[in-house]
């Protein structure tokens, strides 16, 4: 997941978490990364058994890697426990869940990161699998004046603007409805490709509302990072979105339907300035919070393997 000029943005959702995990007082934690591909993935191997032969006082006590792929190169580190986080491709894609789920026997703390994609887990695994999201960092993501993220943006003040948090290939998050909605209410579609994530807070704050109207999602990141920011969100109810938006006012999560999704964007369009009050909510799956869940579920494996 290491990210390249032009998808700057990959992997930034486990390097908050690192972030995080950091931050706590009683964890230590060392980061390794490498671009997706066959040949990068069979490289890491030889790369981290180079860098791991001898870690300083021995074994590491965990190895956790993120995706199903990543966790065969992450076998050539020694460590007391592995663990290892599922995030919805590996068990969506016919040959990577093949993949995935021969390498769970060797797994000692499997999670996926919602409880929706933990009842995926194939096998003896899905017993005991734990829900570990990375999170939203609500440190970036956090309310802005919308006139002056359009203006850092160099948008209009004055028009509807929606934004699709995704990249438009990717055919699972469904670029075409949003765009039906956008076209429905007159307004104009920015989608998020190659946007620095460092730019991608100002992305939120500048739209009259954040539409996700995914086929499916493995968590639900960006509905998270909308109501972080108080943007109005609507999505279908995949993932997280309906606990997520579950009592916000002013959201919507349901099954896409044109005309519905319309209606519940037009109050947002005829607003000065559309906000709800979704922070709270964003805040329980906060990656701090979502840290302590990770530290927490290590010293939990950590103690059953003594």
């Amino acid at each position: 997941m290491l990210g390249d000029p032009a998808n700057p943005a990959r992997g930034r959702f486990v390097r908050d978490q690192v972030s995080a995990l950091r931050r706590l007082e009683d964890v230590e934690v060392e980061l390794y990364e490498f671009p997706p591909g066959p040949r990068a993935l069979a490289a890491a191997f030889g790369a981290l058994r180079r860098r791991f032969a001898r870690p300083p006082g021995g074994r590491l006590d965990v190895v956790h890697a993120h995706f199903g792929l990543t966790a065969w190169p992450s076998l050539a580190v020694p460590a007391r426990i592995r663990a290892l986080t599922m995030h919805g491709t590996d068990l969506a894609d016919p040959r990577t869940r093949l993949a995935t789920r021969a390498v769970l026997p060797l797994i000692d703390l499997a999670a996926a990161v919602s409880p929706e994609l933990a009842e995926r887990i194939p096998g003896r695994a899905r017993a005991r699998a734990a829900v570990l999201p990375c999170g939203v960092d609500t440190t970036r993501f956090r309310p802005l004046p919308r006139r002056e993220a359009r203006g850092e943006l160099g948008l209009s003040a004055d028009v509807p603007l929606l934004l699709f948090p995704a990249d438009p290939a990717r055919p699972e998050k469904r670029y075409d409805r949003a765009a039906a909605v956008a076209e429905r209410a007159g307004a104009e579609l920015i989608a998020l490709k190659g946007v620095a994530p460092e730019r991608v807070p100002l992305f939120v704050n500048a739209a009259d509302a954040v539409l996700v109207p995914s086929e499916r999602e493995g968590f639900g990141l960006a509905v998270l990072e909308a109501l972080a920011c108080d943007v109005p969100v609507l999505a279908t109810p995949v993932g997280i979105h309906a606990a997520a938006t579950a009592g916000v006012e002013g959201t919507l999560c349901a099954p896409f339907e044109l005309a519905r999704w319309a209606a519940a964007l037009a109050p947002h369009l005829h607003a000065d300035d559309p906000r709800v009050a979704g922070r709270a909510a964003a805040e329980r799956w906060s990656a701090a919070a979502m840290a302590e869940q990770v530290r927490d579920a290590w010293s939990q494996a950590l103690n059953r393997s003594r």
